[in-house]
């Protein structure tokens, strides 16, 4: 008998399985079969819905992660001006100042805006920094270079993927989230797959058998990974 998949499995992971599951049917003799043929266009279509709400939850992290590098940068290239404009040479400590009072204008608390008005603020001050006036005081302060230009790099980088998010933004509203379709693609498989090949495979092994058991395999060994992640999110601490 062939397990139905766990309600449990990641939308990952039942992407994963759906898919090669189709593609274990793509490649099998059954599509003479009206029934399957039935079954698998609302299983394809549901799992191209899904596959499509995965990418879009992966811009938005890749775009968090982007704003997260973006932010430590900020913060870094701000300490480090705070700690020269003690320094007790008066020359750094000047040229720390100065470039400090610029930072200012824009404040730590950018990083709290919005991702637009945060890389307003960003390539403003990143421009401020690049006036050729400001060279030589740059120059002054150690590090203080390559800092903007690391933090230049994390800018860039932000806005390189941000055309990804902003697609992914715009389908938010529109489109059903992977929850709701992990849920359809598990009730269609297990609602309507699984029990029509556990009945098939009884009644007519010979054509039924091959796919049914790759279909059994690949239930199984999600499933299999379901319960690892349980029993390991279940285990207690060393001490407890």
């Amino acid at each position: 008998m062939i397990e139905k998949l766990h309600y449990s499995s990641r939308t990952t992971e039942v992407d994963g399985s759906a898919t090669q599951i189709v593609n274990g049917y793509q490649q099998s003799t059954l599509n003479t079969d009206e029934n399957m043929v039935k079954i698998f266009a609302l299983i394809i279509d549901a799992l191209a819905l899904l596959s499509s709400a995965i990418k879009r939850l992966k811009a938005k992290s890749e775009q968090m992660y982007y704003d997260d590098i973006r932010d430590e940068k900020i913060t870094a290239f701000y300490f480090l001006l705070v700690s020269f404009s003690h320094h007790p040479d008066a020359v750094i400590k000047a040229a720390a100042l100065r470039l400090l009072e610029i930072f200012e204008q824009y404040g730590l608390e950018m990083k709290n805006e919005g991702f637009t008005t945060e890389s307003s603020l960003l390539n403003s001050m990143l421009a401020d920094y690049k006036k050729p006036q400001l060279l030589d005081t740059i120059a002054l302060v150690p590090q203080c270079a390559e800092y903007i230009a690391a933090l230049q790099e994390a800018q860039d980088n932000f806005e390189t993927n941000r055309l990804s998010f902003e697609e992914a933004q715009g389908q938010e509203g529109t489109l059903e989230n992977a929850t709701q379709l992990k849920k359809t693609v598990l009730d269609q498989i297990n609602g309507l797959l699984v029990p029509y090949l556990n009945v098939m495979e009884q009644l007519n092994e010979p054509v039924y058998g091959n796919f049914a058991r790759t279909v059994a395999e690949i239930t199984a060994a999600n499933n299999q990974a379901v319960k690892r992640r349980k029993k390991k999110d279940n285990t207690p601490e060393d001490g407890e």
